[in-house]
């Protein structure tokens, strides 16, 4: 049986850590060949929160204890704490799977800022390479644990909970020119984030009016484009206070704010902690 996975090292699976709002603790891909079959049972669930991709063939589910559920390919299967984990894969099927764990504060309210509904299971991502990479690349950053790898651990999840709204916006009939509008504005924000950023001129610039613009990025990302660049700012200033000297004033201005007493608020309302307050629990870790 092939498997490769990656872990974050000082937490195991199932591991619940609401010292931050959101911590990807491992991940990992299995190819069970030698097998006559691979199996998971866990009547109560886990803990924390897993995304299941199948990869190839296809999974067997039991979300309520007894009806089986077959999850083709291209799908991913999201399991919550506490959520019944039943599952088989076949050899003979070319089963393949790969899979996340992830606790934190507000995995909640990310999944929704992504777009997620709070009553699904099994959602379309596509058969893809460029999926299959999304999760290599997580295991990869776990193994290697370089430079950033959590706050890029966290882009890399935010991209999949993305790719699973946005075939839910398809599904649901989201215009394609909408979507490319809004994938732009993404790719922005991601490239000018501690920039002075206007959301009105943003729009208007690109030909759209604020309120519609405003509109269409939630119904694509669960969350206004204001919140999204607050929490592109909020998690890069995590970072910079985990990993690097910068007094609160250098970091406020870091991330696009230079009114220090207001990134203050922000960073507590958003993770329950002032920044010195945080910059400190990390150091001890």
């Amino acid at each position: 049986m092939f498997v490769y996975r990656g872990d974050i090292g000082r937490v195991a699976d199932e591991t619940v850590d609401l010292s931050r709002p959101l911590l990807i603790t491992s991940a990992g891909n299995i190819r069970p060949r030698t097998v006559p079959k691979f199996y998971t049972v866990r009547p109560r669930g886990q803990r924390d929160y897993q995304l299941i991709y199948v990869a190839n063939g296809c999974m067997h589910f039991y979300f309520d204890g007894e009806t089986e559920t077959v999850v083709e390919q291209g799908h991913v299967v999201l399991f919550r704490p506490g959520d019944p984990q039943i599952y088989y894969v076949y050899p003979k099927e070319k089963g393949e799977f790969f899979w996340v764990h992830f606790t934190g504060s507000a995995v909640e309210e990310r999944l929704e800022e992504c777009g997620v509904p709070s009553d699904g299971k099994v959602f379309w991502v596509g058969i893809s390479a460029d999926v299959r990479g999304l999760y290599c690349g997580m295991i990869r950053e776990l193994q290697t644990k370089g430079t950033h790898y959590e706050e890029l651990l966290q882009m890399t999840l935010r991209h999949l909970l993305l790719l699973i709204h946005r075939n839910l916006m398809e599904e649901q009939g989201l215009d394609a020119a909408v979507q490319g509008d809004i994938i732009q504005a993404l790719g922005y924000f991601e490239r000018h984030w501690n920039e002075s950023i206007s959301i009105e001129d943003y729009a208007l610039h690109n030909r759209m009016t604020p309120c519609w613009f405003r509109q269409k990025f939630k119904e694509y990302t669960g969350c206004s484009p204001l919140q999204y660049l607050i929490s592109l700012r909020i998690s890069r200033a995590m970072n910079l206070l985990e990993h690097t000297d910068y007094n609160i004033t250098q970091i406020s201005y870091a991330v696009g704010y230079e009114n220090v007493s207001y990134f203050r608020r922000l960073f507590q309302k958003h993770t329950g902690m002032t920044p010195g307050e945080y910059q400190r629990s990390r150091r001890k870790k």
